[in-house]
């Protein structure tokens, strides 16, 4: 009897060691129909083949973060405006989040405000403010949680002195829907403008296009200035050549798609994620146009907090 318990202990201790190598990472990405929803299945599934069991689910920007630092998602997409807002604890943020660093800047984020064209010849529209003063506007956006929101509602309340209670209360309307559901109601003429932030090639724009005929607003650009000294965005220029309705050059916010991660994973597990998407750069670009521009010098961040690891291991690579 003895003998039989001393075996099952020598086995279960042979055996404890194995079973503890497995572990399991979540991924949050993005709504359904975007860029972050698509890229983040891609990653997780390298992940995965590199040795990285992870699984990826839908997200958004704010709630990402949120996940992250109350460990009940280990890593996942924002744009370095939000996260450099939530490390402060301001805007949606109560208190400062510990937990979320970098792993790496990805690629450029852009925020578009597409208007229909008979909307914007009917009122005069020259400007993104032009837009918002219009009586009854009706607008859409992503959803509350989502970095499209997150960055549109800041803007149009530091930029404008507008939020989604004014516009209402000016007889217009408001509506929070995925890329797909946006770009089905300005397309039947339920909206008058799509605001949300998406890469600099996205296939909602051209899939809006395709439909109806549209015009992307200019933001002033006293206004970007004075938001990216709030919120450290840049102005982005939209230039012709990729969308149909672009004829000359468009002013308006940019940021950088960001992959978060928590803090306390160990050093061996971070380097091996930055290695994974480094050596997966032609295979992810493949999948969304956008991650084209990821580079170790680029993946760097300079003014948010960056994982040690992985700051190391790109910063080794540039030489």
């Amino acid at each position: 009897m003895l003998k039989t318990r001393l075996l099952a202990i020598l086995f279960a201790t042979i055996l404890l060691p194995s079973l503890a190598v497995a572990e399991n990472y979540r991924f949050v990405s993005g709504p359904q129909g975007g860029n972050w929803f698509v890229l983040g299945g891609a990653i997780s599934s390298y992940f995965s083949e590199a040795g990285m069991n992870t699984s990826s689910s839908t997200g958004g920007g704010v709630s990402n973060v949120v996940s992250v630092n109350r460990k009940k998602a280990d890593l996942g997409f924002s744009v370095g405006s939000l996260l450099g807002a939530a490390t402060k604890g301001e805007g949606k943020f109560k208190k400062p989040v510990e937990n979320v660093v970098v792993l790496a800047n990805l690629y450029p984020q852009v925020t578009y405000f597409i208007a229909r064209k008979d909307f914007v010849e009917k009122h005069q529209i020259k400007t993104l403010g032009d837009a918002l003063a219009v009586k009854e506007l009706r607008i859409a956006s992503l959803k509350p949680g989502s970095s499209s929101e997150f960055v549109i509602s800041a803007l149009f309340k530091m930029g404008y002195g507008k939020d989604w209670k004014s516009i209402k209360k000016d007889g217009g309307e408001v509506q929070f829907a995925s890329y797909s559901d946006g770009a089905g109601l300005i397309a039947d003429n339920h909206i008058d403008m799509f605001a949300f932030s998406v890469g600099e090639v996205a296939s909602v724009i051209m899939n809006i296009e395709s439909q109806t005929d549209v015009v992307i607003l200019p933001v002033k650009q006293d206004i970007l200035d004075k938001f990216g000294e709030a919120y450290g965005t840049g102005t982005h220029t939209i230039k012709p050549g990729i969308y149909k309705s672009v004829t000359t050059e468009i002013p308006t916010v940019g940021d950088y798609t960001i992959c978060v991660v928590r803090k306390d994973l160990s050093d061996e597990t971070v380097t091996k994620m930055a290695a994974t998407l480094l050596a997966n750069k032609k295979n992810l670009t493949a999948t969304i146009k956008d991650f084209g521009a990821f580079n170790p010098r680029s993946a760097v961040a300079k003014k948010l907090p960056m994982h040690p690891a992985a700051k190391a291991f790109f910063e080794a690579k540039q030489k």
